[in-house]
């Protein structure tokens, strides 16, 4: 399958190091143009109809999200290129979204086109580009969404909506306000680094809980959290000094 991309940096050594990449690798990558501001983007995807866009964050000026706000339909696979950026990875993360830092790792590269391909293949309206959006629209103090893979399709839950996670090797349980479950093949360990900015806390190495449901700690069996949906969660007695803190200061 034939893929058109766009790449958009406006670091000429990282342009050139990432054609020397497709070239050597991906001869199915053609790129169509190659743009090193946000306007100049804009024009070349409204141009060239890509289905790939390589999108570098931060640019003089405009950033990479602003590319993807002109738009009012979003029918390409996004791969975002960027140095660390710790609220726009955030927010790509929460839109399961795929990133590279800068230099770029080819294996690393590697994984992403692929899974990409299917994406393409489908081209359909893409949600995740849409949730990224909101999220950063909302700003970082208001209440975002968050893109759960499961075997058949991709949720979008407000993390508000989110009581409890626990782990069983390496998939995630989701329990919801509603009861629903949703199981993710992601660690625990993803979840709790994107959620610990949300009043979640790791309250044991299996389990993940939202304070906002605590509704007390029960010092039965050393320490154990009652949620307002009456679940009991463990607490590890290495957290059991932490978790008093954060509830106090959730207070």
């Amino acid at each position: 399958m034939d893929i058109r991309s766009i790449i958009v940096d406006d670091e000429p050594n990282n342009v050139e190091n990432l054609q020397q990449i497709i070239k050597i690798h991906f001869p199915e990558i053609f790129v169509t143009a190659v743009a090193n501001d946000a306007d100049n983007a804009i024009a070349a995807i409204k141009q060239h109809r890509p289905n790939l866009l390589f999108l570098d964050i931060q640019m003089p000026g405009k950033s990479g999200f602003d590319v993807l706000r002109a738009f009012d339909e979003i029918d390409f696979e996004v791969i975002f290129i960027t140095a660390y950026d710790k609220y726009g990875i955030q927010a790509i993360k929460f839109s399961a979204l795929d990133y590279l830092l800068k230099p770029i790792d080819v294996d690393e590269f590697k994984l992403a086109i692929e899974k990409a391909r299917p994406k393409i293949a489908g081209r359909q309206q893409n949600q995740s580009i849409e949730n990224l959006l909101q999220y950063i629209k909302a700003g970082q103090n208001d209440t975002p969404k968050i893109a759960l893979h499961t075997l058949t399709e991709i949720m979008y839950v407000k993390i508000t909506d989110i009581v409890r996670c626990e782990a069983s090797n390496n998939y995630t349980t989701f329990y919801l306000g509603s009861g629903e479950q949703v199981l993710v093949c992601k660690t625990l360990k993803e979840f709790a680094d994107m959620l610990k900015p949300h009043q979640f806390i790791r309250t044991h190495q299996s389990h993940l809980v939202n304070l906002h449901f605590v509704k007390s700690y029960l010092k039965e069996d050393g320490g154990t959290l009652l949620l307002a949906n009456k679940t009991k969660v463990p607490i590890s007695r290495q957290n059991r000094e932490m978790i008093k803190n954060a509830l106090a200061k959730s207070l």
